[in-house]
């Protein structure tokens, strides 16, 4: 199953995404007290830290003015996605809410596979007969307050925390079993993004290019000097 929101691509440094769930939906990751599952209802998507091989990503309300969850996602390649928003779910038996799986952002080729707890990982795979991706450490699943700093404790707990993956035996194998990372130059282009001020702007450009100008315009007065000095 998937949930597409055409048409909704927005800030490219923390892909910021509007999306809307027709029905109930699983999440892994760290999330607020009694937010384990979304009701059906409209989230806001973002990428808080877009630096390395692993992200966190953070699901907002509508109004962005609280944060439900914070989950670690591996940018996956084998996942093939359209050029619009995506999102896909580990299909449940009939009754029970759909479990998160990835998120496609517009224009990239790969998804972001998002890592369960381990027990639940290992659950979901033999369900799904998918492969799912874990964490063994423990990492508090519910919180009372919004998890909202780049540094705080869980989220560092997240970055670093070592990651595998169930296969629908039981099986625990590498990640590299069953993710492929993005190519090397996509990589260094999403790094490289990551890197610019959220404020950029042209100007820095324009003067570079004022400054081309200038200095074209003075090598021509000084050919035309050297012309008239002959002349």
């Amino acid at each position: 199953m998937g949930a597409l929101a055409p048409g909704v691509k927005a800030d490219e440094l923390n892909r910021k995404t509007v999306m809307t769930f027709s029905g109930p939906v699983e999440i892994p990751g760290v999330h607020l007290a009694g937010w384990g599952v979304l009701p059906a209802g409209t989230y806001v998507f973002k990428i808080m830290n877009s630096e390395s091989d692993r992200h966190i990503v953070q699901i907002y309300n509508k109004d962005e003015t609280t944060i439900y969850a914070t989950i670690l996602a591996i940018p996956n390649y084998r996942l093939k996605a359209t050029d619009k928003t995506v999102v896909t779910f580990r299909e449940r038996p009939a009754g029970q809410p759909e479990a998160l799986r990835a998120w496609f952002y517009p224009g990239r080729n790969w998804g972001e596979e998002f890592v369960y707890p381990k027990a639940r990982a290992m659950e979901l795979a033999k369900e799904t007969n998918t492969p799912v991706l874990f964490t063994a450490v423990e990492i508090p699943v519910e919180v009372t307050e919004p998890v909202s700093a780049a540094d705080a404790p869980v989220v560092v707990e997240l970055k670093r925390a070592p990651v595998m993956a169930f296969q629908p035996t039981g099986e625990e194998v590498q990640l590299a079993q069953v993710v492929t990372p993005p190519p090397a130059e996509e990589q260094q282009q999403t790094q490289v993004a990551a890197t610019l001020p959220a404020t950029g702007s042209q100007t820095p450009l324009m003067a570079l290019f004022a400054g081309i100008a200038l200095s074209g315009g003075l090598v021509l007065l000084t050919i035309r000097k050297r012309t008239n000095a002959k002349v």
